[in-house]
């Protein structure tokens, strides 16, 4: 099984577009998951105008790359928040501090976030989906489960329109399950689902690192997700509870080494990705890879050719042979 092995540009956005597709082909990557900001992917332009989308598959064939996928991660956070000025930073000027504005702007965004990622050829956009209620997540003051579902029912008023777009132009949306999103755990993930009704369209981009920290083990959420995994992102994590570091991470900024956890280069971490491989081949997952490369405590170039060849090591296939009924004794 060649399952391809991507890079997600997002944290790579302080660059040209052209000199990130350059560093990738020459780390030995199949090709990129592309972020919608920077000058990455303009997602409207994308959507009316062909020629800016020639010349972006232009540059990844000119780089031996291919896209699969978008992430469409800030501008998805901004349609269900509740607005706090953090958001400023993932919107243009005209709609910053207009919370009504940016919610707006946030869903024409993810709207023409489908007809972009049909017009590159993508099958899928991974992205965020923002909460009402993440706040609420300890329960004090306490919240009320009426609080909760009314959460959910906001994100599902706000979302089935985007969307009926996704279903429009043939493309799947994945959530990344992650904290501040309205589906944080598995059990989140699952009541968001059923909120939608299982619509075809809407699935989970499976990220592991956002779920160790948490506890949760994750080739056990591949497997209760097994229809909906319609991306995987690679990304590790360390948990370095000391004594002293809680697991909310102190308000202590990522890459303090005091936190109680902290995002790690592939294989540096408590990640356990043979056995995130080998549910993946019970599932037939046969997407990308996605390196989404984090890790405060190490040069992200030097990191992420060595993610590339960790990735390369361990992307293994499922056998094809059952050694205890096709093999036969001669």
């Amino acid at each position: 099984m060649a399952r391809p092995v991507t890079l997600f540009t997002g944290q790579w956005a302080d660059l040209p577009f052209e000199d990130i597709c350059k560093k990738a082909s020459a780390w030995g990557y199949d090709g990129l998951e592309i972020a919608c900001w920077g000058d990455h992917m303009k997602v409207r332009k994308a959507a009316r105008d062909k020629t800016y989308v020639e010349e972006k598959k232009r540059i990844l064939k000119k780089y031996n790359l291919r896209c699969w996928a978008l992430g469409a991660h800030l501008a998805g956070q901004c349609v269900g928040d509740t607005y706090d000025k953090r958001l400023d930073g993932f919107a243009p000027a005209q709609v910053k501090g207009k919370p009504e504005k940016l919610r707006k702007w946030a869903i024409e965004e993810m709207k023409a976030t489908a007809r972009a990622a049909k017009n590159m050829g993508c099958y899928v956009a991974n992205g965020f989906m923002g909460s009402p209620i993440w706040k609420f997540w300890y329960s004090f003051p306490p919240t009320s489960e009426e609080m909760v579902e009314e959460g959910f029912n906001k994100i599902h008023k706000l979302w089935t329109p985007i969307l009926d777009e996704f279903d429009r132009y043939g493309v799947k949306f994945a959530l990344e399950v992650h904290p501040t999103e309205i589906a944080f755990d598995l059990y989140t993930a699952q009541h968001l689902l059923e909120k939608f009704g299982y619509r075809p369209c809407l699935g989970l981009n499976f990220d592991p690192s956002h779920l160790v920290w948490q506890g949760l083990e994750p080739h056990l959420f591949i497997r209760e997700f097994s229809d909906r995994i319609y991306h995987v992102h690679m990304k590790d994590v360390a948990v370095t509870l000391d004594g002293k570091a809680g697991i909310l991470g102190s308000h202590l900024p990522f890459g303090d080494l005091k936190r109680g956890w902290n995002f790690r280069s592939l294989g540096h971490g408590d990640v356990n990705f043979e056995e995130i491989i080998r549910e993946l081949n019970s599932i037939g997952y046969n997407g990308p890879l996605s390196v989404e490369w984090e890790d405060n405590g190490m040069d992200r170039e030097y990191g992420a050719k060595e993610a590339h060849d960790f990735v390369r090591s361990i992307n293994f296939s499922r056998s094809a042979v059952a050694f205890d009924r096709d093999m036969k004794t001669k």
